[in-house]
């Protein structure tokens, strides 16, 4: 694979009015999944989860979110570039409403589960947020659905990535695949969206750059990606993504498997591995964190 088949530019992967609408089936793979939905100003959309497990997580705008008599008032942001949103939980066999006075965009990132657990809602204040790397290498990660921050789920980790511009993320490249040296095996999805420099706004102009590949060369993509692009990663290393100066980077990562524990353990390909070890004592990039929760815009 050279990457056509992974790489889904904005516009060719909806469904709908939905910008996105990745499904373990178009992934061909077995687990995770990701729908990107837009609701206009006073719509609502209601559907059953079935075997599949959602966080529920406002881009830009808030919703409402029902559930089994709960209602879960998401407040959002104005954008991903904005601040730390609040985001709900829903399990397996429920109906679910979502709802927006205002109109909304959500991602519904989800994975084929087993095990049922209870709807939540986790306000902005209580996701971990982690500066990761140094230098050139420091990038943000909002771990408001990663192993330890929120484990009443069954298979799904989510993270948000934000990358100051001209920064390096993802980096080392490196893997969680069916390699016998992998400790943990996960699908993962890549969802972009790309920034401006002194603004919160998304930008149509702006692009960064990806690349997954493995050691065999049956994939070997290196892309150039732009706002609302997806990227597939089904095994391989994956990394770096790299921000245009000019233009920060934010990508949603979808992640599951068939882990006995859910897991985010990785292996670096080995040749870049002791770039980790070069980060210590090195000063973080002080433009990170790049957002931080706090109060909503209404």
């Amino acid at each position: 694979m050279r990457g056509a088949d992974l790489h889904l530019p904005s516009g060719t992967c909806g469904e709908g009015a939905d910008p996105v609408a990745v499904t373990p089936g178009r992934a061909a793979w077995t687990y995770c999944g990701l729908r990107v939905v837009r609701l206009a100003p006073g719509e609502s959309r209601a559907f059953a989860t079935g075997r599949e497990e959602f966080a529920v997580l406002p881009l830009a705008g808030g919703v409402v979110v029902e559930v089994e008599g709960r209602r879960f008032a998401l407040a959002g942001r104005e954008s991903v570039f904005a601040r730390v949103t609040d985001w709900a939980y829903l399990p397996i066999d429920v109906e679910a409403r979502l709802s927006s006075a205002h109109g909304a965009e959500l991602a519904l990132a989800s994975a084929r589960a087993e095990r049922r657990f209870e709807p939540a809602y986790v306000p902005a204040e209580a996701v971990p947020l982690e500066i990761r790397g140094a230098g050139a290498a420091t990038r943000q990660i909002v771990n408001f659905l990663a192993p330890g921050a929120f484990d009443a789920v069954d298979r799904l980790i989510c993270v948000e990535v934000l990358t100051p511009d001209g920064n390096w993320s993802s980096y080392p490249p490196h893997k969680h695949d069916d390699s016998p040296e992998c400790p943990a095996r996960n699908e993962e999805i890549y969802y972009f969206r790309v920034g401006k420099s002194g603004s919160t706004a998304t930008s149509d102009e702006g692009f960064a750059l990806h690349r997954t590949y493995t050691a065999d060369g049956s994939i070997d993509a290196t892309v150039a990606v732009r706002d609302g692009d997806v990227f597939l990663v089904p095994r391989g290393y994956h990394g770096p993504c790299v921000a245009a100066p000019g233009y920060p980077l934010y990508y949603l990562n979808v992640m599951a498997g068939p882990n006995a524990q859910r897991t985010m353990a990785i292996v670096d390909d080995p040749p870049h591995a002791w770039v980790r070890e070069s980060w210590q004592g090195m000063a973080a990039d002080p433009r990170c964190p790049l957002i931080v929760a706090g109060e909503a815009e209404r």
